[in-house]
């Protein structure tokens, strides 16, 4: 039993090791700031090269009848945000917050916290078969909670 235990830690060592490397660590946070940075400076580019094709943003929102409802965005939508969103340059204050946060990394998959000026996304990536890391799943709320209303 004892050496089954100590195969089991060498494993678990060896493979949190290679799952946190500084390579992974690296390429994670480019995939979240490609997301953040497109928003930023009107590159959908960025923002393509971030995003699994089949990602789902999604966040809670009121209707004005104060119905809750789940809001989901998809990666098309995603890219027309990163070339439409900020046009005028009015959506950001000239250096704004970006705080990067990774939860966890283990093997293939990633939990990261995403704080802005406005929001946070709550974000799952994965490492593709092409060693890239893609942003999956985000889940978003405003800071100000009352913001989460739909004024239509």
């Amino acid at each position: 039993m004892y050496r089954i235990a100590l195969l089991t830690l060498s494993f678990l060592i060896v493979n949190a090791v290679t799952a946190n490397s500084p390579d992974d660590k690296k390429s994670i946070e480019r995939a979240v700031l490609d997301y953040i940075e497109s928003q930023h400076q009107v590159k959908p580019k960025l923002m393509g090269r971030g995003l699994d094709k089949k990602l789902v943003k999604r966040t809670y929102w009121k209707t004005k009848d104060g119905s809750e409802f789940i809001m989901e965005t998809d990666y098309e939508t995603m890219l027309w945000i990163a070339e439409n969103y900020n046009k005028d340059g009015d959506k950001f204050p000239p250096s704004p917050r970006i705080d990067i946060d990774i939860l966890d990394i283990d093997n293939r998959a990633a939990s990261v916290k995403l704080s802005v000026d406005e929001w946070i996304d709550y974000m799952h990536l994965y490492k593709n078969d092409r060693d890239e890391w893609k942003i999956i799943n985000v889940l978003w709320q405003y800071h100000d909670n009352n913001r989460h209303v739909s004024k239509k």
